[in-house]
């Protein structure tokens, strides 16, 4: 009897350690298919979990200023993770760029509009609502305004956003036709979940500023080692290659 308690006392031990090595990731809400992805694949080779939890980097920036316990965050704006690095909440020594987004003008596949015309269809007068990530927290959204803005229509048509509290709220708006186009992230325009039930259109990388992608490890975190495991698996040229396949330009490429 005392050998069967032994056994069940090592085991519930050796998943105990299991567990202390699982990491909480924050990651940007354009993340969210490619992240599932690089996440299934990371626990397979390694057996380490990954809890991934999806939102939009202003909002996952203050958290980490009041103390939210996650061991990664994967913003979608360079900005934050450098504040957050330079205020002392960082590992020393861990950001790193590993991503550029892109944005895209997005419809369901029933709609009339001529996406032909780039920006210039959100001028359209039979459009009602116009899916954004809120800029005031969203990169994508700050991306959105720009290219609005270049193209000399912002105020003729803000009056008509619907504002996503992240990207991936912002394509559920479109897809769900409460919106009737939207500007998302091209990594959710090829994801599973919407790539065959619409149609998009990039827009040039020109009229917006690079959604430059930058994560670190907080300083925090309990279980580094796996966190720097992690970072490295998503830095490496295979996975740098899953992302690139969601749309995203990787270091290195223009």
């Amino acid at each position: 009897m005392r050998s069967i308690c032994n056994l069940l006392f090592a085991i519930f031990l050796l998943a105990a350690a299991g567990a202390a090595q699982d990491i909480s990731v924050a990651a940007a809400a354009d993340l969210q298919f490619a992240f599932q992805d690089v996440s299934s694949r990371f626990e397979k080779e390694t057996g380490k979990k990954v809890k991934l939890i999806f939102g939009s980097s202003g909002n996952f920036y203050a958290q980490i200023q009041n103390g939210a316990p996650f061991d990664l965050f994967f913003s979608a704006d360079k900005l934050y993770p450098q504040k957050l690095e330079a205020s002392g909440f960082a590992e020393p020594g861990t950001l790193q760029f590993y991503a550029t987004g892109k944005i895209v003008l997005w419809v369901r596949a029933d709609s009339k509009l001529d996406l032909s015309r780039g920006m210039q269809v959100l001028l359209d007068p039979t459009i009602t609502k116009i899916a954004i990530a809120n800029p005031e927290h969203a990169p994508y959204g700050r991306a959105a305004v720009e290219a609005m803005r270049r193209e000399n229509i912002y105020d003729r048509i803000s009056g008509k956003f619907l504002l996503g509290e992240n990207i991936a709220q912002t394509a559920l708006f479109v897809t769900t036709g409460n919106a009737d186009i939207g500007v998302v992230a091209l990594s959710l325009a090829l994801a599973p979940a919407m790539k065959d039930k619409g149609r998009y259109v990039e827009v040039p990388a020109k009229d917006y500023p690079a959604i430059e992608q930058a994560a670190i490890i907080l300083k925090s975190s309990k279980q580094k080692a796996t966190a720097r495991s992690f970072l490295a698996f998503v830095k490496s040229p295979q996975i740098q290659g899953v992302l690139r396949g969601y749309g995203f330009a990787v270091p290195g490429e223009h």
